[in-house]
Formats: C-alpha cells, structure tokens, sequence
C-alpha cells in the first residue's frame, strides 16, 4: 500500500485513487488493449505500482486480464458509466439527433464540459458529410471546435482565462491569440451560434449552439459538414430547433445535467 502523510492514511489514500484513475485513463479508443508496460509508460507510474494497482482493478472487475496477460476495461466500469447524467442527456436527445441529421445530411455532435475540454457523448454521420474521428466518449479542444467554443462561451470566467493562456495550434488556421478568441466568445453570446472554419482539421467547418438545462448552458450540439458545402447555411435553422427540443425535453424531465470544469 503506498503510504500517507498525516493521521488515517487520508492523503495516502486520495493518492492511490488518483493513481488508480491515472491508470484507468491510461485508455482511450487507439488503445484499448494495453499491457503493463504499456500502462505504465501511458499513465506514469512505475512498472511496480501498475502490477499492484492491476491486480486490484482486475479484482474489482473494473479492469479484465485477459489470456495473453494484457488488459481491458471491464464490464463494471460500462455499467456504472450508464448511471452517469450524460448517459440520460444522450438517451433524451437522441431522437432529436436522428431528425438533425436526416434534415441536414450532416454529421452530428453532442458534447458536454469535461475539464478543459469537451466530452463527445453522441455522434450520428450523416450522408453529405466527411468521416470523423471522433466517436462518444471523445475529448475535443475548447478553443478551435464549434462545440468547444460554445461551451466555452458560457463557462466560468477561470476556465476561460485557463483555456486562453494555452492555445494550443492544430491547424494554420487555430486561433492562437487569446484577444481574438475573447471576440470570438462575445459573439457567440450574443448570435447564439459557435463557428470553426479548418481550426482544428483541414477541410472541415462546424456549426453549434448551446443546448440549455434548468441552470443554464449544459450541452452543445454541433453539425459538421465539408469546407465549402452549400448546405451548412441552410442547416441552422435545424441545429436551433433540434436545440431547443432537447432543451424543452430536458426541462421537462427535471434531469440535472452536471458537468466537470475542474483541472483534469
């Protein structure tokens, strides 16, 4: 057991959950099957700790171990994660998405805050649109995605000062200039509507608007269409509908959507 400073082993404790979560996140859609050496080098830790903290995810079925000794993510972790708030906001809204995407032939993303990014929850292909990378359970920057922005547009004054002082380049055309992209925010609240034109991929323009809960700003949900596609003007008036029916059904629910603009 790693030790703690203080009486009751409090700070040890928070340690090997953290240390725990680190592995767990050591997991992502590229890499679902992993070994231990593998687990370390992803997550950081020595090779020592992943063996024991494994052994211990492997016993609480969070993590599985398979025949050839490498490691996947349990069935547990599957079932608790439908418990979780956006899991019901993605059920709600999926209806609404089906419609979107059959009026406008368009990809379509449903994301929420995740730290300091935005937490991909649904995404629907359309017929007219390019192959996206990313699936549910996909993390995309604030600052240079549609859905980023308009999450970002109404989050905490902090998160936004956070995101601001790291600007991240993906593409010569990613807002860089943290005054350029306070402009970008003020408009956003005030036309109700997130653009990105090749910010971050090539070849790529999205639309989004906010999705509203009891308390505010708490989804977003955003079309992706080709660069020069005659039809991503034509579909705002769909991206505001279908918005505004999720908003109505989630208000009348009652569902409280909780979303994470911690550090991680």
């Amino acid at each position: 057991m790693d030790g703690g400073r203080g009486a009751g082993g409090g700070p040890g404790r928070r340690s090997v959950t953290v240390r725990a979560t680190s592995l767990l996140s050591a997991f992502d859609a590229d890499h679902r099957v992993l070994n231990l050496s593998q687990l370390s080098r992803r997550s950081g830790l020595p090779l020592a700790t992943v063996h024991r903290l494994a052994a211990d995810l492997v016993e609480s079925r969070l993590l599985v171990r398979r025949g050839d000794g490498r490691y996947e993510i349990g069935a547990l972790l599957w079932r608790l994660g439908l418990l979780a708030p956006p899991t019901e906001l993605r059920e709600l809204a999926l209806l609404h998405l089906q419609d979107l995407v059959g009026a406008t032939g368009h990809t379509v993303h449903l994301a929420v805050l995740d730290g300091a990014g935005a937490l991909v929850i649904e995404r629907l292909a359309g017929t007219r649109t390019l192959p996206t990378r990313h699936s549910p359970g996909g993390n995309l920057p604030l600052h240079c995605t549609a859905v980023g922005k308009a999450l970002l547009a109404s989050a905490d004054p902090a998160l936004v000062a956070r995101v601001a002082g790291d600007l991240r380049r993906h593409t010569a055309y990613t807002v860089t200039d943290p005054a350029a992209l306070h402009r970008q925010l003020a408009e956003i609240r005030r036309s109700g509507v997130a653009r990105s034109a090749q910010e971050h991929r090539l070849g790529v323009s999205s639309l989004a608007v906010p999705v509203n809960g009891s308390d505010g700003v708490v989804a977003a949900l955003g079309l992706l269409a080709p660069l020069r596609s005659p039809r991503v003007a034509g579909a705002l008036p769909h991206l505001r509908a279908a918005s505004a029916s999720i908003s109505a059904d989630l208000l009348r629910s009652g569902l409280a959507v909780t979303t994470s603009s911690g550090s991680g």
